[in-house]
């Protein structure tokens, strides 16, 4: 094993003890390691502003700056974000054609952001301008237990 491996693996310890530590200290261990895994997507421009704010003691600022961020995004830049989520991964044909199809319908730029959860069983949830378009199958099929429901009970009357 090389010098240069070695430190490296010797500073990852370093790093993981110490934020175990702290994070078992203020009783966060599981909450901290879902925090860390989702803070290795973050680009190099929120980091340095998170260690900014950090540096001047300004993390109570963070909902502010998120808050105004999408404020000032939502009316300088006229791409509009979109969660899509879809029981199973999009493929790259999928992924263009509800760009397409949503670009038409917003008359706007579409950024996509995917989630994938297996529980909606197909379909699509849109996502987007604090609107909520769900077209899951898990939907449709409590749609017509509560339509079946209410049939039940009004013919009961």
């Amino acid at each position: 094993m090389s010098a240069n491996k070695r430190e490296q693996e010797k500073k990852v310890e370093g790093y993981t003890r110490a934020l175990i530590e702290a994070a078992r200290a203020e009783g966060r261990l599981n909450a901290d390691l879902i925090q860390w895994q989702h803070a290795r997507k973050f680009s190099p421009e929120v980091l340095e502003t998170l260690g900014a704010m950090q540096a001047s003691e300004d993390f109570s600022l963070i909902k502010d700056v998120a808050d105004q961020f999408e404020e000032l995004l939502d009316t300088e830049d006229a791409t509009i974000t979109v969660v899509v989520t879809t029981s199973v991964p999009l493929d790259d044909t999928l992924r263009s054609k509800i760009k397409q199809t949503l670009g038409m319908q917003f008359n706007a730029a579409i950024y996509l952001v995917e989630r994938v959860d297996p529980s909606i069983l197909g379909g699509i949830i849109v996502e987007t301008r604090g609107r909520r378009y769900d077209a899951s199958v898990r939907a449709q099929l409590t749609n017509i237990k509560n339509k079946l429901s209410l049939n039940n009970v009004e013919s009961e009357m």
